[in-house]
């Protein structure tokens, strides 16, 4: 990302997971380019988080513990999610996924947030089953909270599986997806179920918050690897 915003168009966002694996790098960057960011964190957590942003003492499963403070900002970056997800994690996946997309609309609501940005998932019909239902719930959310008053819009990030330290191993699928690609039959398949890295991902929500659509947008895997 190369051009610098204009200072008409920087934002003042409101982060959850910022402690996260993506958020701990979405945070330092947004910062860098001259937005201000709110970052919800635990009491316990709050050294982790990024220089730059303002922390917000809180729980992301209960919006009353930190709605107030979303208001004043245009933009909602929701990047809560369950580490290292699995089949086996499919609790967790309702408890904390799903569980924190609803409270973080409901608190987005009523502040009046003009743009929600959610990190969810490429959809899959046979892979993940548990992970891509909450997700795309929580997608069911925020497309209600964008329907619920005029001009508010939503965009859906979907990456599949994001590399980076400490997530490398599936470099060894790499030719895997080379040859799905070239066969006509599963190229779409692979396309959509790509591997992105973080630093696309960052890039990409980047892009998003500074540039909110008019509507409903849909960030998938190919658009993601152009970031």
């Amino acid at each position: 990302m190369s051009s610098e915003p204009r200072s008409d168009s920087l934002r003042d966002v409101f982060v959850t997971g910022g402690t996260g694996y993506i958020g701990r790098r979405a945070i330092p960057a947004l910062v860098a380019r001259g937005h201000r960011v709110r970052a919800l964190v635990r009491p316990a957590s709050q050294l982790r988080l990024p220089l730059g942003c303002t922390p917000v003492i809180g729980d992301a499963l209960d919006a009353s513990t930190f709605s107030q403070q979303v208001v004043g900002c245009d933009t909602f970056l929701q990047l809560v999610g369950t580490p290292h997800p699995s089949p086996s994690k499919a609790a967790e996946f309702e408890h904390v996924d799903f569980a924190s997309a609803r409270e973080s609309t409901r608190a987005a609501n009523a502040a009046h947030v003009a743009h929600f940005v959610y990190l969810s998932v490429a959809q899959s019909t046979s892979l993940m089953r548990a992970y891509v239902d909450a997700r795309m719930r929580g997608e069911a959310l925020v497309r209600e909270f964008a329907a619920n008053a005029p001009g508010r819009a939503a965009t859906f990030v979907r990456p599949w599986y994001v590399l980076g330290p400490g997530h490398r191993w599936p470099y060894a699928l790499i030719p895997l997806y080379w040859l799905m690609e070239a066969v006509p039959s599963t190229r779409e398949r692979a396309r959509q179920l790509g591997l992105v890295t973080i630093a696309q991902m960052v890039r990409t929500l980047v892009r998003c918050v500074e540039q909110p659509p008019h509507g409903e947008r849909i960030v998938a895997v190919p658009e993601i690897r152009q970031a």
